[in-house]
Parts: structure tokens; C-alpha cells; sequence
């Protein structure tokens, strides 16, 4: 496993992300240790969680599922780079949300005792608060670092502007500030290339790609939809909305004798600002076959073809609409 700094920081973390969204909803508690232990078997030492995953309001299903696979022992925990969220709904209450310190300290506390650990390797807000000054969030975060509770903090969803704002304040506080961003980012969403990936690259932040696969429209959807395994109507109404796109790129995979899902990662992984997109599978075999995207070299011919068939915004800022 070729390891990468998390950004501008010194701690190496695996070019794949295990993203654990499925655990609970989708994945069996029993499968989710399956490809947790496998992930740890491929190398992958980077594990990323959310305290809203799970689907049940303030529960963090996901995150408990984490600590009951941590608690097992054999020094797991100390194997891997753990990373988890703070913003979403948790509670009933005015202050159960946000990015208030507040609500800060008290989900930081929550996901510790979920999680069965005593620290956050990645603490990562998980939207922009626009009614919370930064002083305030910085403070939060600055306590949680001295008290050894959280040791990076990250960003998700952030608009580029929001990643330099955060960070220069943070400079100001001589603290560390942001070291990662994790974005929508895809072949098939390419916004952020506009300002959030120059931005990353400027003040030294990984970006994790969140949604590689573009919720499964680029991991061989047609050939899916054709054997039943794409049939609900949201699925079917995406696909046909993307037909010729997907035609010509399963075509184009079909051709290089590559898997769509395995291209689309490979497409991400060949960016240097990319550090590692997150992963999200629902069976240990789903994980396993995810790890041919790093063998796969996409050539600038290949890489000409796929921006014909998903064009992105023309570049970064403001160059891509201006002189």
C-alpha cells in the first residue's frame, strides 16, 4: 500500500478511504467486522464515519457498530486513522446541531463514548455553519486538541472561499486549522474543480471525494439496470437522464478491459490534490475488487476521452468562465 500524508500534515493514511455510511442501514453488524477486518488485512488503515449515519435520529448507529468492531481489541485501534463528524441533527433540542461549542463539545464527547475510544484521529465538520462565528468553532476545537480528545480537524462540504476564511483565522489563533476537505467529487461532478480543489492545493488540505461512484451511476449502471439490480424508479430516472454519457463511457471501459466502478476511482486517484476517495461497500467482496483502481494508469489519451464524455467547468477559476 503506497501510504499519503493527509495533506500539509505528517500522518500517512491509505490512498483508499473505508467509508462506513452502509453499516447498519444497508450492512449487517456481522459484515460490517467482515470488511472492517479486511480493510485492515488490504492495508487500508483509513476509516471514515459520521455520528448521523444510521438513520435513526441521534442514535449514531453507525458510529456504535465502529466501537463495538474497536472494542474487540488486538490493537486495532491503534491501526488505523479514525475519522468522524460533527454538524447534523443528534437531538430534539434548539442546540442538538450546528457548529456552536456547545453542540461541539457535547457530540464530541457523544461520538467518543460510540466509538469506544478515547480519541478522534479526524474530527470533520460536516457543512459550513453560517450563524456560528469562527472564533467560537476554533476555540471549541482548540480545546478538544489540548485535552488529547481530537488531534486533526477537517471540513466536508465546503465552499473555497470557506476553506481559506476558516484557515486564515485559524493562522491568526496559531493553530493548525483545517488539513482535509471532504467533497462531492466525481466524473460526473466536477464543480469542485472550479475553486474548493485550487483552494486544497493552495493551503495544503487532502481532499477525500465523497460519492465516487456518483451513488453507483458510474459502476456499471447500464449493465446493472439490464439485469434487474438498477430498477427502482430514482435509479432508472437518473440512468436515463445520463444515457449517453454511460453508454459511451461502459463502451470506453469495455474497450481498456477495466471495470466502470474501478475507472472512476483510478480517474480520482490520478489528481495529486486527491489524497483518498471514500470508499462505501456493502460486502467485503465489494471492498476487495475496489482495490484494482490503484493498479489501473489512465493515459492523457484516456483521460482526453473521459473529459469529452463528462466535460467538467473548464478548468479552475476564474480562468474557466474569464480571460
Amino acid at each position: 500500500m503506497d501510504y499519503r500524508n493527509l495533506g500539509r500534515t505528517g500522518l500517512k493514511v491509505s490512498p483508499l478511504c473505508l467509508g462506513t455510511m452502509n453499516f447498519g442501514p444497508e450492512t449487517s453488524e456481522p459484515d460490517s467486522f467482515a470488511i472492517m477486518d479486511r480493510a485492515l488485512e488490504h492495508g487500508i488503515n483509513f476509516f471514515d464515519t459520521a455520528n448521523v449515519y444510521g438513520r435513526k435520529r441521534g442514535e449514531g448507529i453507525t458510529e456504535q457498530i465502529v466501537g463495538r468492531w474497536i472494542a474487540q481489541g488486538d490493537g486495532r485501534r491503534d491501526r488505523i486513522v479514525l475519522a468522524t463528524k460533527v454538524y447534523g441533527l443528534m437531538g430534539e433540542g434548539p442546540n442538538d446541531r450546528r457548529l456552536s461549542a456547545y453542540h461541539i463539545r457535547r457530540a464530541c464527547e457523544a461520538s467518543l463514548r460510540r466509538l469506544q475510544t478515547d480519541h478522534i484521529d479526524l474530527y470533520q465538520m460536516h457543512h459550513i455553519d453560517r450563524e456560528t462565528p469562527w472564533d467560537e468553532i476554533w476555540q471549541a476545537m482548540e480545546q478538544l486538541v489540548r485535552e488529547g480528545k481530537v488531534l486533526y480537524v477537517g471540513s466536508s462540504n465546503f465552499a473555497g472561499w470557506q476553506i481559506a476564511q476558516a484557515n486564515g483565522l485559524a493562522a491568526q489563533r496559531h493553530f493548525l486549522g483545517l488539513v482535509s476537505e471532504q467533497s462531492l467529487y466525481n466524473l460526473n461532478a466536477r464543480t469542485v474543480e472550479l475553486e474548493v480543489l485550487p483552494a486544497c492545493r493552495a493551503l495544503g488540505l487532502a481532499v477525500l471525494p465523497w460519492s465516487p461512484l456518483a451513488g453507483g451511476l458510474l459502476g456499471g449502471a447500464l449493465q446493472k439496470a439490464r439485469e434487474g439490480r438498477r430498477s427502482s424508479a430514482d435509479a432508472q430516472a437518473r440512468i436515463e437522464k445520463n444515457r449517453a454519457k454511460l453508454e459511451a463511457y461502459e463502451a470506453f471501459c469495455a474497450e481498456i478491459g477495466e471495470r466502470p466502478a474501478d475507472v472512476a476511482v483510478a480517474w480520482l486517484l490520478r489528481n495529486p490534490v486527491v489524497t483518498s476517495p471514500i470508499l462505501g461497500p456493502r460486502t467485503a467482496e465489494q471492498l476487495d475488487g475496489s482495490l484494482r483502481a490503484l493498479e489501473i494508469t489512465l493515459t492523457p489519451e484516456h483521460l482526453g476521452r473521459l473529459d469529452a464524455m463528462f466535460p467538467g467547468p473548464g478548468g479552475e477559476a476564474p480562468e474557466a468562465y474569464a480571460w
